[in-house]
């Protein structure tokens, strides 16, 4: 890293739409940003919000010291990282806000690695108005030096900043993270279409939900507790677990829901059973990915 960065950096966001615009804004209320977008409406929008726009991503280049990125597909990030780097002034650090794979990030940090340019993941966990209010939930990865510069740049409008290691992770932990999301939606809808089918109110339905016993319970004592732990005795068995699997499927049939995530998510209880795993706490299922995965759940640190 070259020296100057021993001074305020000078930033530059290259994609300006819902996200970028937001991260733009953000750090608008502490420096001066440059942005560039080939959307010239989303230049104008963020001309207004008092970014200094660019015509062309060379124009950011010249301008910027860090360029943050916050583009809408890989293959997008790679070629401007590419395009970054052949410019006639580079940058002396990228920071890759845009969700692409753990791949995407590790490519693009081999290629600015060869040009003397630090790169890092820093996946942004939260929605735009958190982006905009400089209160972003960072999933960090990249080299230990890259990541030391990075994180004063973005402690300034970070909530949190999560440094989950090598180059890719923080990348890898959002896409895990929205996957949850997305998939425990699809859990939602259909546990909603019961609930309505049964006549029970909404509010009471996610006050059910809403409680440690509820939809904390999985990860607070299966997860936390036992799969760290390595601790399957007692609790409920797989075996249990399994028949109030069935018990859902049949209800949903009864009820006329159609079921696509609970139904797949039965499956595996079916496997565990057949296993020899049905004495086991229902957290034991997890001893198939550790099959399938060739990895373990337990901590090594841990008795």
């Amino acid at each position: 890293m070259k020296d100057r960065l021993n001074s305020a950096p000078v930033i530059g966001i290259v994609g300006l739409g819902n996200a970028g615009g937001a991260i733009a804004a953000a750090f608008a209320a502490f420096a001066p940003v440059h942005g560039y977008d080939q959307n010239a409406e989303r230049r104008d929008r963020a001309a207004v919000n008092g970014i200094i726009t660019h015509d062309d991503l060379g124009g950011v280049a010249m301008a910027a010291d860090v360029i943050i990125l916050s583009l809408p597909h890989p293959d997008i990030s790679f070629a401007v990282t590419n395009q970054l780097l052949a410019a006639a002034r580079q940058p002396q650090l990228i920071i890759e806000t845009s969700t692409v794979t753990p791949q995407s990030a590790i490519d693009c940090a081999a290629m600015s690695a060869r040009h003397n340019v630090c790169f890092v993941d820093a996946a942004i966990a939260g929605g735009v108005a958190s982006m905009a209010s400089g209160q972003m939930t960072f999933f960090m990865g990249g080299d230990d030096a890259a990541k030391a510069i990075a994180k004063p740049i973005l402690e300034p409008v970070a909530a949190d900043i999560y440094d989950l290691g090598k180059t890719g992770a923080g990348m890898g932990i959002k896409v895990v993270n929205n996957a949850v999301m997305h998939a425990l939606m699809v859990v939602l809808i259909e546990a909603f279409s019961m609930s309505k089918k049964l006549e029970v109110s909404s509010d009471i339905f996610i006050s059910i939900l809403n409680r440690e016993e509820g939809m904390l319970r999985p990860l607070l004592h299966r997860v936390r507790e036992r799969m760290k732990y390595g601790d399957f005795d007692g609790g409920m068995s797989v075996t249990n677990a399994r028949k109030d699997s069935c018990l859902a499927l049949e209800t949903a049939q009864q009820l006329g829901v159609p079921l696509f995530a609970i139904s797949a998510s039965h499956t595996p209880y079916e496997i565990a059973a057949a296993n020899g795993l049905g004495e086991a706490d229902y957290a034991a299922l997890s001893r198939l990915w550790e099959e399938w995965a060739k990895i373990i759940f337990k901590d090594a640190n841990k008795p």
